[in-house]
C-alpha cells in the first residue's frame, strides 16, 4: 500500500511540474513581465528581436497558421505584422528578426524560436498570437516576406 501511495505522490509531483502556473501551456503576448505591458499594449520591437546570448540556444521554426500585414491609420503609414501560430514546446521563446528593405524593396521576416538545449520541457504545442510593428518605409512600392514566403504587396 505504502510503494502505491508513493507512486501516486511522484506521479502527481512530475504531472504539476510540467503544468504552467496558470493551467495553461499558451503563449501570452506581451509577456505579462515585461515592465509596463498589458494585453492593450503592443511588445517594443527589441522584445522579441535576436539578442547575443542566443548563440547558446538551439534553434527550431514556429508553426505559423496565419500571417496579416496591417496598415495603421496615421500621416506617415504605419505597418504591423499579425502572427498567429504555435511555438514548438512551453519553454521556447519567440523571435522575429526583420531585415532592411532591399534593393528590389523586399522587406524579409524570419520567425523563429529559440530553446535552451539544457532544459526538461512537455513536448506540447503552445499557442502564440502576437503583433509585431514595422514601423514606416520610405515612399515606394514593398512586398513582404515572412519566413521565405510572400505575404503581401503594399504601398508606402
Amino acid at each position: 500500500m505504502k510503494s502505491i501511495l508513493k507512486y501516486l505522490l511522484t506521479l502527481a509531483w512530475l504531472l504539476s511540474a510540467c503544468a504552467s502556473a496558470d493551467g495553461d501551456a499558451a503563449v501570452s503576448y506581451p509577456d505579462p513581465s515585461y515592465p509596463g505591458a498589458s494585453m492593450d499594449t503592443m511588445p517594443a520591437n527589441d522584445s522579441f528581436a535576436p539578442m547575443p546570448e542566443d548563440a547558446g540556444f538551439i534553434r527550431n521554426e514556429v508553426y505559423l497558421d496565419a500571417v496579416q500585414l496591417l496598415t495603421l491609420e496615421s500621416y506617415q503609414p504605419q505597418f504591423m505584422l499579425s502572427l498567429k501560430g504555435n511555438l514548438p514546446t512551453p519553454c521556447h521563446q519567440l523571435r522575429i528578426a526583420v531585415k532592411p528593405p532591399e534593393f528590389e524593396n523586399k522587406v524579409h521576416v524570419e520567425v523563429y524560436a529559440i530553446a535552451d538545449p539544457d532544459q526538461t520541457c512537455a513536448q506540447a504545442l503552445a499557442p502564440f498570437e502576437v503583433n509585431y510593428p514595422l514601423g514606416s518605409f520610405p515612399a515606394g512600392a514593398y512586398s513582404l516576406w515572412v519566413n521565405s514566403v510572400k505575404i503581401a504587396d503594399f504601398q508606402s
